[in-house]
């Protein structure tokens, strides 16, 4: 599974911690920016959804089995010498026949990636859903957790500082944006973590995702 890239933008919203208002320019001329190092978590495009067919092979609407997506994901984080983060979501699943009752398990992963491209970690899960019968819907929760160095995922001092360093109008540096500087935008990129959740798709699930 590839994963894309994260945006620059992103990367600059997370620049620095310890301070209390994101881009703003201080009256002594710094750069105050807020960054968390706890792992943010998001869903991966495609893979927050799953659909089942009946009979497999098929893709047209008329076989439609099951289909699920993954909603209400949320993240918490408690610091120490690793960052532990815990995040739960919600899974909502419809079938096509509520004539009896049938469970349907599906497979999910969660993976740590840093940098946005590299995966270091990854775990596959299962969540059960139970349609009673005569039930079109049923639901339930589930939960993934990542581990990640306190210091893999904090930044360099002398790039804080570089960030952070007072500028002066009329000074060489005033008018040079840290955040377009090599070193910096490679820090940031490499102390950068996400915990990412989704189905666990195999390749012709991808493919129908992606092509719908």
């Amino acid at each position: 599974m590839t994963f894309s890239r994260i945006a620059l933008t992103g990367m600059l919203a997370l620049a620095l911690g310890a301070c209390s208002q994101r881009g703003e320019i201080d009256s002594t001329g710094g750069i105050v920016a807020v960054r968390s190092a706890c792992p943010a978590a998001a869903i991966p495009a495609q893979t927050g959804d799953i659909t089942l067919f009946n009979p497999a092979g098929r893709t047209d609407a008329a076989a439609i089995d099951v289909v699920a997506n993954i909603t209400d994901l949320r993240s918490t984080c408690s610091e120490g010498a690793q960052f532990y983060s815990e995040a739960t979501f919600t899974v909502n699943a419809r079938r096509s026949d509520a004539s009896v009752a049938r469970q349907v398990t599906l497979p999910y992963f969660s993976a740590v990636v840093r940098g946005g491209n590299a995966v270091v970690a990854k775990r596959v899960g299962q969540v059960v859903l139970d349609f009673p019968a005569g039930q079109y819907r049923a639901s339930t929760t589930a939960k993934a957790g990542s581990h990640v160095d306190r210091a893999a995922a904090t930044l360099p001092e002398d790039i804080q500082r570089k960030i952070t360093q007072k500028r002066k109008a009329g000074d060489e540096d005033a008018a040079i944006d840290p955040f377009s500087q090599p070193d910096v935008r490679a820090a940031l990129q490499r102390t950068s973590f996400e915990l990412l959740v989704g189905f666990n798709l195999n390749q012709d699930q991808l493919r129908y995702n992606a092509t719908r």
